[in-house]
């Protein structure tokens, strides 16, 4: 019998949220495409946290929306508590986070895949890629079907090789007792894609019926919910929310993990794959902090018809005795039954500095990486390198040039720069520390930022994005009218100034300048102005923010005109470093081996000084003239 063989534009491997988002956007741009993944059950699985966004991580969120992603609707339509973090802090690190029915979340995802035009789902297992001359040809499976495509985009999360530890016990198997896929990491080395192992935990699932929530302190959503989506109606997302909960290990929880220590896989050795740094699992929390007497959990709850909290804050990959006695010394899980244990897994990845900045393998065309598979970590720093890697998989296959998002636009372009720039040992988390110019970069404003780039690209309709033009102007046009109104001394002023615990006025001033103080806000404002007129809730944001910290705005944009000014000083593809007389020998290694696209990026690598950069810039001009 002879082999199966199709043919696609775009193969995607992997439907987890890397995945759904590339296959998405390479299908909506009208691609052929399927997507592998080892079970349709998978799809958009939340086999960690069941929550979309949080710090920096609801900024992606956005972004992904703007750029015309799946993953703000989806989780505005499957939420079951919804909060702004940070909302007393300023707005450049506000962020959305929102607790899923995460059954319902993978439900949704998975029927958006299945009526999507063009896009084909396949449970298969992909064992090798297959390469010619150093251009990707397609994929085969387990079974030996043939899928040929001008373009492949692993995803493949933390199945390549999984395996799954607590305690002594070990087991070759994917999260949730999913199929690991084995064989795919052999055809990856083989074609000279150099592979490392990582790891991640979760903690225990329990029973809410053996929980008692009155030792606890409960955790509302807010009152007003706003949506991740600029597509959601506002109104639509406003409902009854659930509660989750907040309580903290202690003394003799710390006690039992110390005596424990040596069982930890983590410690014994058993376990070698590298840990996210910054979510680490609570022994590692009693160890690396061991000055501190207690740590916080968060009791989760899985979704609307089930009984399974999630345990945020204590994952580990203890044996299972330990894991009960840990447990049960936090107050109000006294008596708590466990339904799935927690546990630590391993995986096979890459390290993304053999991708370029459209994601692509430098050394093989048409073969592109998202998510976890180029080493980072979260549901959102995957699915935002998935539209990444989907869009410019189908650019690669239309002939155009690639989509590639800088760190002074995007919070996804500081993300995948990091990725290709800095050699990573350790699973990559997004941060808004990380983002040199996140005033510029809010949640609040991503359509505005990032919404030209999927009208371009084909991802945003035209009437989405006559609609946000129209609030571009509506937002120009009022912060004008603000700057031009005069407030004077009379006594409803000074009244107001006074109420809201304002300096009154000892002279005329404009509305605008009223707006900058601290105190007072463009709403605050709304009973002395007179000539204001009603406009949408995200329009008047903007008038605010932008009036406020304008000063600050102004300064960031003057530091993204020097920033912009280095990245578009292109670096031929292929120059010799090694040929260039002046640079520094662990420049040159560094040079070669990251092959940087700008200048700009070039300069953040680490073991390039400034004095290289100069070296390098002054060999550019005479590389440039020698060669017009």
């Amino acid at each position: 019998m002879p082999n199966i063989k199709e043919t696609y534009d775009v193969i995607v491997v992997g439907a987890g949220h890397a995945g759904c988002e590339a296959a998405l956007a390479s299908a909506r741009l009208g691609l052929e495409t399927i997507i592998f993944t080892v079970s349709v059950e998978s799809i958009a699985m939340m086999p960690c946290n069941p929550n979309i966004g949080g710090s920096s991580k609801g900024h992606l969120v956005r972004e992904i929306d703007a750029l015309g992603g799946e993953m703000g609707k989806n989780i505005d339509a499957t939420f079951i508590q919804s909060k702004m973090l940070n909302a007393s802090k300023g707005p450049a690190v506000h962020s959305l986070r929102a607790q899923a029915d995460k059954s319902d979340y993978s439900r949704r995802m998975r029927c958006v895949l299945e009526n999507t035009d063009h896009l084909h789902i396949k449970q298969a297992e992909v064992s090798e890629i297959i390469v010619e001359d150093g251009v990707i040809k397609g994929v085969k499976t387990v079974s030996g079907a043939v899928y040929e495509a001008e373009s492949v985009v692993l995803c493949t999360g933390v199945y390549l090789k999984a395996r799954c530890i607590y305690g002594d016990v070990s087991y070759h198997t994917g999260p949730n007792g999913l199929q690991a896929a084995n064989h795919l990491t052999d055809s990856l080395i083989k074609n000279g894609i150099e592979i490392r192992r990582f790891k991640t935990g979760t903690p225990a699932r329990v029973d809410k019926r053996s929980v008692d929530f009155s030792k606890m302190t409960e955790q509302f959503g807010d009152k007003r919910v706003v949506p991740f989506s600029f597509e959601t109606d506002p109104e639509s997302v406003q409902k009854e929310q659930v509660s989750c909960w907040l309580t903290y290990t202690n003394e003799d929880t710390h006690k039992i993990i110390k005596d424990n220590i040596d069982r930890s896989p983590l410690y014994s050795g058993d376990i070698q794959g590298t840990g996210p740094r910054y979510c680490p699992s609570i022994e590692d929390k009693v160890v690396r902090f061991a000055d501190k007497d207690r740590h916080q959990v968060f009791i989760e709850p899985e979704g609307l018809y089930t009984n399974e909290m999630y345990l945020g804050g204590m994952s580990s990959s203890m044996p299972e005795d330990v894991q009960y006695a840990m447990y049960r010394t936090v107050p109000g899980l006294e008596n708590v039954r466990i339904v799935r244990n927690a546990y630590a897994i391993e995986y096979d990845c890459i390290s993304a500095i053999q991708l370029k900045s459209s994601l692509e393998f430098k050394k093989i065309k048409g073969l592109f990486a998202g998510g976890q598979f180029n080493g980072s970590s979260g549901y959102e720093e995957a699915a935002a390198q998935g539209i990444i890697a989907g869009i410019n998989a189908a650019l690669y296959v239309k002939g155009k040039e690639p989509l590639i998002l800088d760190r002074s636009e995007s919070y996804i372009g500081v993300l995948i720069d990091d990725l290709v720039t800095k050699e990573s040992f350790e699973p990559y988390r997004m941060m808004t520390s990380r983002a040199e110019y996140r005033l510029l970069l809010r949640q609040d404003n991503a359509d505005i930022r990032l919404s030209k780039y999927g009208y371009e690209v084909g991802l945003i309709s035209k009437e989405r994005y006559d609609k946000l033009q129209l609030k571009i102007k509506l937002i120009d046009e009022e912060i004008e009218r603000v700057k031009a109104v005069n407030i004077g001394t009379s006594s409803n002023v000074q009244d107001l100034l006074r109420e809201n615990g304002s300096t009154e006025l000892l002279t005329g001033v404009t509305l605008a300048e009223l707006i900058k103080r601290p105190e007072l806000s463009y709403e605050v404002l709304a009973p002395i102005d007179k000539d204001r007129t009603e406009l949408p809730w995200d329009v008047k944001e903007q008038v605010n923010i932008n009036l406020k910290y304008e000063g600050y705005i102004s300064r960031q944009m003057r530091q993204v005109e020097h920033f912009k000014k280095l990245e578009k000083k292109i670096i031929p593809d292929g120059l010799d470093y090694y040929a260039i007389n002046g640079l520094r020998k662990e420049a040159m290694q560094k040079l070669d081996k990251f092959n940087p696209r700008s200048i700009g990026q070039a300069s953040r690598i680490s073991g390039v000084s400034p004095a290289d950069i100069s070296v390098l810039l002054v060999y550019l001009e005479s590389y440039r003239r020698n060669n017009n």
